[in-house]
């Protein structure tokens, strides 16, 4: 693939889907007022505004190996998913928080890499221990077979990520006082069924 088929898109963009929305462009020129921040996974096939069929401007969109999200902490390195958390909740005030996880997910199958396997993607090795408890429960429960185990991996993994955001002060503040929501999303890619999980029976039900 060539560059001038990027090229050719950025064309096709400003002759079609700019024209479609200018006003709404117009407006958010100088401003945003997002109501959801979408964590979700890098992986090319996962895109949040087609999925959720939202304009520009409505979701503030953090994107990452295996959608993870660190534990809090005080630190002086460069935090970019932590921080883009703080931006969008305590500066852009979203009023709601979506974990979306997917089949067939590249990250959630480099967790169950062994020995020198991924010698190569060090620095993916070390982010993925973000998901580390999701591989022990997994074990625990004695999990062998290779379609659920991924799809267990691909789940827990999500929930395992909620809850890591209530380790955030500011965020456990604002969920129990209900000023915040915390969803969990998993994304099927082949149907195109998105399922959302339920903190009371503890299942992810399909969003219909």
């Amino acid at each position: 693939m060539t560059r001038d088929y990027l090229f050719d898109g950025v064309k096709a963009f400003n002759a079609t889907d700019y024209l479609d929305h200018r006003e709404l462009f117009e407006k958010i020129g100088r401003g945003q007022n997002p109501h959801t921040l979408f964590i979700g996974c890098s992986d090319s096939r996962i895109v949040p505004n087609l999925i959720t069929k939202t304009l520009p401007g409505e979701l503030f969109v953090v994107r990452n190996i295996a959608n993870l999200v660190p534990w809090y902490r005080e630190s002086e390195e460069f935090l970019a998913t932590t921080s883009a958390i703080e931006y969008a909740v305590k500066a852009l005030n979203v009023e709601n928080i979506v974990v979306c996880g997917h089949s067939n997910c590249g990250g959630c199958n480099a967790l169950w890499l062994e020995g020198n396997q991924g010698a190569d993607i060090p620095h993916t090795k070390k982010w993925l221990e973000l998901a580390r408890r999701v591989k022990d429960k997994i074990v625990a429960d004695g999990v062998t077979d290779p379609a659920e185990r991924e799809w267990q991996t691909e789940q827990l993994n999500i929930v395992e990520q909620m809850n890591h955001l209530v380790t955030y002060p500011y965020i456990k503040e604002r969920y129990r006082s209900g000023k915040l929501n915390i969803l969990g999303w998993y994304y099927i890619i082949e149907t195109g069924e998105i399922f959302n999980y339920d903190k009371d029976t503890r299942e992810f039900k399909k969003i219909e």
